[in-house]
């Protein structure tokens, strides 16, 4: 199993906090969990925190407690709008307000402006009679995460890039106007070769290579079967922790090529956004879930393979005092979320 919808937290980030060896059987557990998570937080905090082009249909606002002028998005929060048609006819973008204004987006509710000649209209039912195009969810807040190593073709899934460390299993990445969610990641030789034999043991960590401006600090890279995390680079000599993620310590030679894990396994032309050419070095960007929300995830994906993992039966203590783990710091995180991010049920009245 891969990821397969989009998900607040990577595979890296909760193999990390597990310190998980990589192996195919714990890849497939942990993508479910993080999916698992992913759907429980948009259940809990009632929103969704990745953006989606779309185009949202809503009733004629008259049963929503009598102001005919205001409709509530609801759960359909809106980034921005590109287009609104009420009873068939366009709505102009300075006949309506989004709202709230001093802290959105998300925008959570639509007004026509009172001072205008705009209005609802049911046209020939008032239901579906409001439709809205726009950008949904929470925010598109993104950080740059390299350049694309080669270009790349609009039905093309595998996508090379320069840094394989700012990238993870389930990131949401933005190349021009498309959106990408990946969904694996293999390795490709970097081009760069050892510039030195390097020996058999955990003391030997420093790599001579031809060009270290070709790497990045938190990149795992695979000599040989070796894999190798790299923790700082000084000129052309990374230094590395050896027999990383599960490998074993072997000698290399001088010459011998290096990989990391920098081919991308995609899928293409997601929410709402299509699959296009892209040029090499094109910037690639990462969409950012909130940090509450992405630690609420690892914590809820870490809780399922723990609670898998001892046949939901997880204790603490023994004997007599052996008794159900509480999970308190799970709930006080589920209650910082919903503080910092719920989307909270608003208050009507006629």
């Amino acid at each position: 199993m891969t990821i397969s919808t989009p998900v607040y937290c990577t595979r890296e980030d909760v193999k990390n906090a597990l310190d998980v060896k990589l192996t195919a059987r714990s890849d497939a557990q942990i993508d479910r969990a993080i999916e698992s998570a992913s759907r429980t937080i948009e259940g809990f905090l009632h929103r969704k925190f990745h953006p989606e082009l779309a185009t949202r249909y809503f009733a004629w606002p008259n049963g929503q407690y009598a102001r005919p002028w205001r409709l509530w998005l609801n759960a359909d929060e809106v980034i921005s709008v590109t287009s609104v048609t009420s009873g068939g006819v366009t709505v102009s973008p300075s006949d309506y307000f989004l709202e709230p204004a001093n802290s959105g987006p998300p925008y959570n509710r639509l007004e026509i402006d009172l001072d205008s000649a705009a209005s609802f209209a049911a046209g020939s039912t008032h239901q579906r009679s409001i439709a809205i195009t726009g950008l949904f969810g929470f925010h598109v807040e993104t950080q740059t995460a390299g350049t694309l190593g080669a270009g790349l073709d609009a039905s093309g899934v595998t996508v090379n890039v320069s840094d394989s460390a700012s990238v993870g299993v389930g990131d949401l990445l933005l190349v021009g106007e498309e959106r990408m969610l990946v969904t694996d990641k293999t390795m490709l030789d970097t081009g760069q070769n050892l510039g030195g034999d390097l020996s058999a043991q955990a003391a030997s960590v420093t790599v001579p290579v031809f060009t270290g401006s070709a790497f990045t600090a938190g990149e795992t890279l695979l000599i040989g079967s070796e894999r190798m995390l790299v923790v700082d680079i000084a000129g052309n000599n990374l230094t590395v922790k050896r027999a990383w993620d599960g490998s074993v310590l072997v000698a290399h030679s001088s010459g011998a090529d290096i990989y990391a894990p920098r081919t991308l396994i995609v899928q293409r032309g997601v929410l709402g956004t299509t699959a296009a050419s892209h040029s090499t070095s094109d910037t690639v960007s990462r969409h950012v879930v909130p940090a509450l929300v992405r630690s609420l995830c690892v914590a809820e994906a870490i809780n399922t393979l723990l609670q898998e993992g001892s046949g939901y039966a997880r204790v603490v203590g023994s004997g007599d005092n052996q008794r159900e783990a509480a999970g308190r710091a799970l709930r006080d995180i589920r209650e910082q979320a919903y503080t910092a991010f719920g989307r909270k049920a608003r208050s009507r009245a006629v």
